[in-house]
C-alpha cells in the first residue's frame, strides 16, 4: 500500500499543472458531439517514438488493423466510464480498427491498485478477452480499486492469488511510471486522451466524432481530410 500511495503521489505532483491548466485550443477541426471544437494537438515525432515503446499497453480489435487509435484512461474518470461504451461499439463494428488500451491512472491510489492489476492479468489474457475483461471492470459500481478488478479477472477464468502476486511488484509500478512520465511529457491534461494519426485528442469527442476521425484517416491519412 505504501507503495502505491507513493507511485501516486509522484503522479499527482507530475500532472496536476496540466490538469490546473486549459486544455488548449483546437489544431484540427474535430468537433464533438455538440459540435463544438475539442482540444487536440500534433505529437512530436520524438513523442510519437515514445508512444510505440509503452510497456503497459494492450492492443485489441484488428492486430493488423489499417488505423490505430490509442486510448490513455484512468479507471475512475468518468469519463472514462461514460466512454466506454462507444470504444466498445467502435471496436465491435469496425473490423479494421487497432485499439490500444494504455492504463494512466492519475486520479486515486485506487486508481493505481486497479491498473496493477489490470496490466497484471493482460498477460494472461487475448485480446478477445482483455476487451471482456475491460467490460466487465467498467460495469462494476462504485470506486474501482484492487479488489473489484481482480474480481473481473476471476470471472473470466483466472487465479486471483496468481494475479495478485505478479501484479503487485515494484516492475508493476515502473511500467505505470513509464506511462505517467510520457503523459506529462505530452501534455495528457485530460482523460480519456486519445491519440490517432499524431494527432492527440484531450477528453472524449463521443462516438460519432470519433468514427469521422477513422475514416478521415482512411482517406487521405489525417485526422481531418
Amino acid at each position: 500500500m505504501k507503495r502505491v500511495a507513493a507511485i501516486f503521489l509522484a503522479f499527482a505532483i507530475s500532472v496536476a499543472p496540466a490538469f490546473a491548466a486549459q486544455f488548449g485550443s483546437a489544431q484540427h477541426a474535430i468537433k464533438d458531439d455538440d459540435g463544438d471544437p475539442i482540444a487536440n494537438f500534433d505529437l512530436s515525432t520524438d513523442l510519437s517514438a515514445r508512444l510505440a515503446k509503452l510497456p503497459a499497453q494492450v492492443s485489441v480489435g484488428n492486430l493488423q488493423g489499417d488505423v490505430t487509435l490509442v486510448q490513455f484512461y484512468d479507471l475512475n474518470c468518468p469519463y472514462c466510464r461514460l466512454a466506454a461504451a462507444d470504444v466498445d461499439t467502435l471496436v465491435k463494428d469496425d473490423s479494421k480498427l487497432k485499439l490500444v488500451f494504455v492504463p494512466y491512472p492519475v486520479l486515486s491510489v485506487q486508481s493505481v491498485q486497479g491498473a496493477l492489476i489490470e496490466v497484471g492479468a493482460s498477460k494472461a489474457l487475448t485480446p478477445a478477452q482483455y476487451l471482456d475483461f475491460h467490460r466487465r471492470i467498467y460495469a462494476s459500481r462504485g470506486v474501482i480499486d484492487g479488489p473489484k478488478v481482480l474480481a473481473a479477472a476471476q470471472a473470466l477464468g483466472l487465479d486471483p492469488a496468481k494475479v495478485s502476486a505478479s501484479s503487485n511488484t515494484e516492475d508493476m509500478l515502473n511500467v505505470l511510471r513509464v506511462n505517467a512520465d510520457f503523459g506529462t511529457a505530452a501534455s495528457l491534461a485530460a482523460t480519456p486522451a486519445y491519440v490517432i494519426g499524431g494527432v492527440v485528442i484531450l477528453g472524449h469527442p463521443g462516438l460519432k466524432p470519433l468514427q469521422g476521425v477513422i475514416q478521415s484517416m482512411r482517406a487521405c491519412g489525417k485526422v481531418v481530410c
